[in-house]
């Protein structure tokens, strides 16, 4: 394929996945701001009670990961009953865990307080937004599963107009509960669970419409007969494929856990120092989270392309989509460092009007800077190894990544507080940021090493021996 086909298709994904990225982070953005206009409890309340629900959401990105990467391959191959089992296994999945999120919501809540060290006010308040917004749990996963799917399918377009219809009902909703009904943080968590409901049953109606396309497409593989829901059930969760789907989503949940881990003790290690200091990482983190989602845009549709091309087994589509994703990243890094560069106090503002806050994150604009720099690739290859589900490379890099941060974090903190009797908030701080960085790197620079042999080799054509 010429490059600007394969840019075409490549962009033909994309688009569509930043305009849902964009939105993606705006349940957060908009708990943030309206918070952050309310008082600095409220901001440090949000902070907790997001980094709750990422530990927990995050260690099951798989339902979205390993739904994409098993799903586009069958789609390379044209095995379209090999897709509509893996939606199945997927959405079962994600129904059994959200059940069992509200069941132990008590005892979950109950370990706020042992990991989070902020005032008895804050805390309380992040608890309220915990048990509300624990309520969309069974909407939140199953939007995985759907969201996984369709990007497997090599349609950006409709998670697009998902992301974007909950996004309008979570804002109006969310400014609903709490300017009129003066609900506080409930009604920003209230806000929250509607929009989920809402974009769950949306995506259902997109599933539906999809399906039944699927059903009359003729394949040397044929979809089974609609008429048999519980037969093709029963096929889609027999052990053989639960074991195949278990084993690749197995590495991703490690390589998640790790993640939320080292995402949670930012959060916590920001409120051990002070309130200001949560605060603050509450909004640098904005920038992280801003520029993630962008490159996940493009990630997305590293899922789709090298899933598909190893799935047709086309390796030299596969090499090109590949480098040519490579360039559409780097050109983003410069674009996003330039603008945090100019543009970073301005940002700030958006999410608060707290003059101390925003004095005091004026002096870590620097760590923002280095974000795009040093995580481009980690978010990049993160797409390219699940296309390929080559989901133990990406555990073991991130084994190797979370251990780097941790011993960063200690070792630093050790050797300065050890030379300085009044070791400042705002060194303790800077540790933390160094680590991060550090984290991001590492785990891009390891996968690439990996790229030759876990990606392309994949898409070698079998060969057949008489």
């Amino acid at each position: 394929m010429q490059p600007s086909a394969m840019n075409k298709r490549i962009l033909g994904l994309a688009l569509p996945n930043i305009i849902t990225n964009i939105t993606v982070p705006l349940l957060g953005m908009v708990d943030t701001a309206i918070m952050g206009h309310l008082s600095k409890e409220g901001l440090g309340a949000i902070a907790i009670g997001a980094s709750i629900f990422n530990l927990i959401y995050w260690n099951f990105g798989f339902l979205r990961m390993g739904t994409s990467g098993l799903t586009a391959q069958a789609y390379g191959a044209r095995r379209w009953d090999d897709a509509v089992k893996t939606l199945i296994r997927a959405s079962a999945i994600a129904l059994t865990i959200a059940l069992a999120l509200i069941v132990l919501q008590w005892p979950i809540g109950l370990l706020v307080p042992l990991i989070f060290d902020g005032s008895d006010r804050v805390i309380s308040m992040a608890l309220t937004y915990f048990h509300v917004r624990i309520w969309a749990a069974p909407a939140t996963l199953g939007l995985y599963a759907v969201k996984g799917w369709f990007i497997g399918m090599q349609d950006s377009k409709t998670p697009m107009w998902i992301a974007i219809a909950l996004n309008i009902v979570n804002i109006l909703a969310s400014l609903l509960f709490v300017l009129l009904f003066h609900w506080g943080i409930a009604g920003v968590a209230l806000g929250t669970v509607v929009a989920q409901y809402c974009g769950l049953f949306l995506g259902l109606w997109f599933l539906r419409k999809r399906l039944s396309s699927l059903t009359a497409h003729k394949s040397k593989n044929p979809l089974p007969s609609p008429h048999s829901p519980l037969s093709t059930l029963k096929e889609a969760l027999r052990w053989e494929d639960m074991r195949r789907f278990f084993k690749v989503n197995g590495d991703i949940f490690l390589r998640t856990v790790c993640l939320s881990a080292v995402f949670t003790f930012i959060t916590a290690a920001g409120s051990h120092i002070s309130d200001e200091v949560l605060a603050v990482n509450n909004l640098l983190m904005q920038f992280f989270t801003l520029f993630s989602y962008i490159m996940d845009s493009f990630a997305y549709a590293a899922e789709s392309l090298v899933g598909r091309y190893i799935g047709a087994r086309e390796p030299r589509n596969l090499r090109s989509a590949v480098r040519l994703l490579i360039l559409w990243s780097l050109a983003l890094t410069v674009v996003f460092t330039a603008a945090y560069a100019l543009g970073g106090q301005w940002f700030l503002a958006v999410f608060t009007d707290q003059k101390s806050v925003i004095d005091a994150a004026g002096d870590y604009l620097v760590w923002v800077l280095l974000v795009p720099v040093c995580g481009f690739a980690a978010f990049l290859f993160d797409g390219v190894f699940i296309g390929a589900t080559a989901s133990r490379t990406m555990r073991n890099a991130m084994f190797v990544a979370t251990a780097a941060f941790f011993a960063l974090y200690f070792g630093l903190n050790a050797t300065l507080s050890a030379d300085s009797p009044q070791f400042a908030d705002q060194t303790s701080n800077n540790i933390l940021w160094t680590a991060f960085i550090a984290f991001l790197l590492l785990r891009g620079a390891l996968q690439w090493l990996r790229l030759k042999k876990d990606v392309y080799a994949k898409a070698v054509p079998l060969t057949v021996t008489t």
